[in-house]
């Protein structure tokens, strides 16, 4: 897949998912927290990696707060300007800021290394059903998480990729150093 496909590939799911009324989004978002809330990865895991959301992401705070109840760890992605991702403990009391990229994370926190994370709910732009996935084009994820590629099973963390049914293509055609994810849930899941 070139990477003008790609392009027009993100470009075409981002506007279906900015299309989404915010009462839409809010419902699907819901819908989608609770079957990864309830499903046996979420149940199994102790340290969760997540994000925190943009305004049109499919917004997993009821994952957050459902972990911290259950007493689980949870560490948001904290990107630098050098390409790499790391992933710092977040706290209900834990202050964040918009980094360079407008994207939210915390100030301060203890950091861990990704493969001690259970799994990682993972956002993107695109999807298919093979569970490959664009992402917004920095490849921070890919990167982050190069050491999963040739698993021949999965051990952790599973990436759980979250996304709006509208963003589903067709078919992608990943290249090389593109990570898959363990599954993708949706709202109609």
């Amino acid at each position: 897949m070139t990477s003008n496909q790609k392009q027009k590939l993100r470009a075409s799911a981002l506007r279906a998912r900015r299309s989404l009324s915010d009462k839409q989004r809010e419902t699907a978002s819901t819908k989608i927290c609770e079957l990864v809330t309830h499903s046996h990865e979420f149940m199994a895991s102790k340290m969760i990696g997540c994000y925190l959301p943009t305004s049109d992401e499919v917004d997993p705070t009821n994952i957050i707060e459902r972990a911290w109840c259950a007493n689980k760890r949870v560490f948001a992605p904290v990107t630098d300007t050098h390409g790499a991702m790391n992933f710092c403990e977040i706290t209900p009391n834990t202050v964040v800021t918009r980094n360079h990229y407008g994207i939210w994370e915390p100030d301060s926190g203890t950091f861990v290394s990704a493969k001690q994370l259970d799994i990682v709910i993972t956002p993107m732009a695109a999807f298919d059903a093979a569970n490959n996935r664009i992402g917004m084009g920095g490849g921070y994820f890919d990167r982050r998480f190069r050491f999963l590629r040739n698993r021949c099973k999965w051990l952790r963390p599973k990436l759980i990729g979250v996304a709006f049914e509208c963003q589903k293509v067709e078919k992608l055609v990943p290249d090389t150093w593109d990570v898959p994810l363990y599954k993708t849930v949706t709202d109609v899941d």
